[in-house]
């Protein structure tokens, strides 16, 4: 049943093919006129993430550069997820954890979860990103001991677990969570169902309306995104950049920011690989990462260890904010690295200390906290 007044009710107002549609028919002079404006429209959007805004890659990366550097200066915030669980009660066809890979299952104790805490802080970073598959295991009272255990290391605190109540998000957040990202993975309801056959992320309207329950609970950041390559990247792009544009204006005092995971090949129980094609090219992908900035100036861009060192060397000045480095997909996988499967294979294997030094070496400056949400944090639950 539809919750009133959220963003399913904006979303079944429009049709995939139509959108997709008016995507492709985006011509030169449409580029032109989004490239002149101080503030981009949708339509605007649309353009830029079109066939016809390749050639003017250039002129959008020049002005995406400025526009990053106005809003954000010359920093680079800092990052590392830190998996707590691989047990999933889903089916996804592009995931290593899904129910149906006979892997070996593990969720990380209290000491564990300090052993990965030690050696990430040893690090350097302050900022961690608490992952999990989407399992009765690690529902909210394992979420809530966790943040109690890690507080004391990092004074920023972000989740990517399953959806969960407007409550129970209100529950964490007295604990000290900071922010959640929740990815719909795809826009594309009738395929969404292809990709997520079985378990609880198969109900793709709960997973759409997650942001708003999020925005009730009044969460210091959400983070959308959506998983490239499981349908068209430009029409599942423009549907995530229209849920941020909704979120932006419903929810004001949240911060928002957007990652651009693409595919990455995956590990099955029986010592195989499972590749995927390839959907869009570097070119494109840094099309989309500057297209995101032009239309949203303060709109925090992400981007992991998913992608190749060489990539992430030179787009780190193209609208870029936050990165992640020494990434372990895999619970454990800091102090005990051989013990499990990961979620998926990383690119860019280095060490923060040399994604850090490769940072400071094109003139920027490393952020490994986020000074604003350092400012306001909850005091201790005693």
């Amino acid at each position: 049943m539809n919750k009133p007044g959220d963003f399913n009710d904006l979303f079944q107002t429009l049709s995939w093919s139509e959108i997709k549609e008016s995507i492709l028919s985006k011509g030169a002079v449409d580029v032109e006129l989004a490239l002149q404006k101080e503030r981009c429209s949708l339509e605007d959007f649309k353009a830029l993430i079109s066939p016809a805004a390749i050639p003017f890659l250039e002129k959008m990366a020049a002005k995406s550069m400025a526009t990053t550097q106005k809003r954000f200066g010359k920093t680079i915030q800092m990052y590392a997820p830190l998996y707590l669980s691989n047990e999933c009660q889903n089916i996804c066809n592009y995931c290593a954890f899904s129910l149906d890979n006979p892997i070996a299952r593990k969720t990380l104790t209290d000491q564990e979860i300090l052993n990965e805490a030690t050696i990430l802080k040893q690090w350097g970073y302050d900022h961690v990103l608490l992952v999990t598959g989407e399992s009765y295991k690690v529902a909210v009272p394992y979420l809530k001991n966790a943040i109690r255990l890690l507080r004391p290391f990092f004074s920023y605190i972000s989740i990517e677990v399953q959806p969960l109540e407007e409550a129970e998000y209100r529950e964490l957040i007295s604990e000290g969570l900071s922010a959640v990202l929740v990815y719909q993975e795809t826009y594309h309801e009738d395929q969404y169902k292809t990709h997520h056959p079985k378990g609880k992320k198969s109900n793709f309207v709960w997973r759409l309306q997650t942001p708003d329950r999020l925005g009730a609970a009044h969460i210091h950041k959400i983070g959308l995104g959506v998983l490239i390559g499981l349908e068209d990247w430009r029409t599942d792009s423009f549907f995530c950049a229209l849920h941020l544009d909704y979120l932006e204006k419903k929810y004001w005092e949240t911060k928002y920011s957007i990652s651009f995971p693409r595919l990455r090949p995956i590990e099955t129980g029986a010592n195989e690989k499972k590749s995927f094609a390839s959907f869009m090219t570097d070119r494109e992908l840094v099309q989309l990462i500057c297209a995101y900035r032009l239309f949203k100036p303060e709109a925090e861009l992400s981007l992991s260890t998913r992608e190749q060192e060489s990539f992430r060397n030179h787009v780190i000045k193209l609208g870029i904010t936050s990165m992640s480095a020494g990434s372990k997909t895999n619970p454990g996988g800091y102090s005990q690295p051989s013990e499990s499967l990961e979620q998926f294979e990383i690119s860019d294997e280095r060490s923060p200390s040399e994604i850090a030094d490769m940072i400071k070496a094109g003139g920027y400056e490393v952020v490994w906290k986020d000074w604003d949400k350092a400012l306001h944090l909850p005091q201790p639950v005693i």
